[in-house]
């Protein structure tokens, strides 16, 4: 007797099955390469990292996929620009926000309590309850004081009696 020792299930298997959807062999590998992303892949990338594990996965079950895991309220789509949606699993009751790097799409993760409370009370103020909210912040990184001075020439001073 053989037995098969599985990898324990990631987050967004576990919420697919409390969902009732059917997990087959592809779905499995989708969501598990969507529950160790760090980053907010979109469904090419998905697709690439995907195929790596199971080479049969093809773009159109991802697809497929990241379209009923959003139906179900398992991920969320995300528009941080560039003209391409990108999916995170979604964290109800934790609320966390976005700050995209306009120069090279980087995503960003922060949290902000003081942020939160303040949002809360500003709903309270114009008579709603507070359910939920969405931040995403776009910026460029600065550049170092170090590195920004590197760059630049500065006017060198002149001598007594030296002409420009």
């Amino acid at each position: 007797m053989t037995l098969k020792v599985q990898a324990a299930e990631s987050r967004i298997e576990q919420l697919c099955i409390e969902h009732g959807l059917k997990m087959t062999g592809q779905r499995r590998v989708i969501a598990r390469v969507l529950s160790e992303a760090d980053d907010h892949p979109d469904v090419e990338e998905l697709y690439r990292r995907a195929a790596v594990l199971d080479s049969r996965i093809s773009v159109a079950t991802v697809y497929r996929t990241v379209r009923l895991l959003e139906e179900k309220g398992i991920l969320e789509r995300r528009d941080f620009g560039g003209g391409r949606a990108r999916y995170e699993a979604t964290e109800h009751g934790r609320h966390h926000y976005h700050l995209i790097d306009v120069d090279n799409g980087k995503v960003i993760e922060f949290e902000d309590p003081e942020h939160e409370a303040f949002m809360m009370k500003v709903a309270d103020r114009l008579g709603f309850e507070f359910v939920s909210m969405r931040l995403e912040l776009f910026g460029k990184k600065r550049q170092s004081a170090a590195s920004a001075s590197a760059g630049k020439t500065t006017p060198r001073s002149r001598r007594k009696g030296e002409q420009t």
